[in-house]
Order: C-alpha cells, then sequence, then structure tokens
C-alpha cells in the first residue's frame, strides 16, 4: 500500500513523531537548526529534511540572521487537526464521566465494608 505524500498536509507532516518533536521545541520560540540538531540527537541532514516538509505544509516559518537559520512554528496548519481531534472530546468526556460513576461506586462499597466488623479475632469473640 503506497504512503500519502508526507508534504501534502498537516495531518501527513506530524504523523512523523520526530517532526512532532521539532514541533514541541519550536513551541517554545525561534530556534537555530544547530539548537534543534543537539535537542534531538539527530544528523543536521535529518534534522533539515524533517524541516523541509514541516516548512512544506506551512507549519515552520524560517528567517536567515547573519549566517544562521532561524525556524519558528507556524500553529496555523494544525487548526484542521485540532478542529478533527476536537469532534471525539464528547466521546472521551462521556467515557470518564462513566468512569467517575465507577469509581464513586467502588469508593462507596468499600466505606461500607470498613464500616463492617472484621473477620478474625474480632469474629471469634
Amino acid at each position: 500500500m503506497a504512503r500519502a505524500a508526507t508534504t501534502t498536509d498537516a495531518f501527513n507532516a506530524i504523523a512523523e513523531p520526530r517532526r512532532r518533536e521539532i514541533l514541541d521545541l519550536l513551541s517554545g520560540g525561534e530556534r537555530a537548526v544547530n539548537d534543534l540538531v543537539s535537542a534531538l540527537g539527530l544528523a543536521q541532514p535529518q534534522v533539515s529534511k524533517h524541516l523541509r516538509v514541516l516548512r512544506e505544509v506551512g507549519l515552520v516559518d524560517v528567517r536567515d540572521e547573519g549566517r544562521q537559520r532561524l525556524y519558528r512554528m507556524n500553529g496555523g496548519p494544525l487548526k484542521p487537526i485540532h478542529d478533527w481531534v476536537r469532534r471525539y472530546e464528547q466521546l472521551w468526556e462521556e467515557r470518564f464521566e462513566l468512569l467517575d460513576e465507577v469509581l464513586a461506586e467502588m469508593k462507596e462499597e468499600e466505606d461500607e465494608h470498613d464500616g463492617e466488623p472484621h473477620g478474625g479475632a474480632d469474629a471469634a469473640q
């Protein structure tokens, strides 16, 4: 099965874990390529390849400052991803509410059990 091109949209671009790591690093502010290389522990060509993909889908912007290329994150292309994931928010909310109910029932049963006499020495008397 052929894989979709990574440069078609932000969904494809962030499917690669290293690119998500780069975005995490850039979410803290603008960084030089060498900083990203050090932080990721990858070779410079690999980081540059990922940055090229992120730049092509608009997730990062680059500017030259002297001899350095500085990258910064552009969160705009993440909006469609956020909107898509958000559709499932209600599903998770419902599941967390059910989990809260189960935990409350278990706590109630535990409290009732703690109020009763226990077996062992007390029960033998």
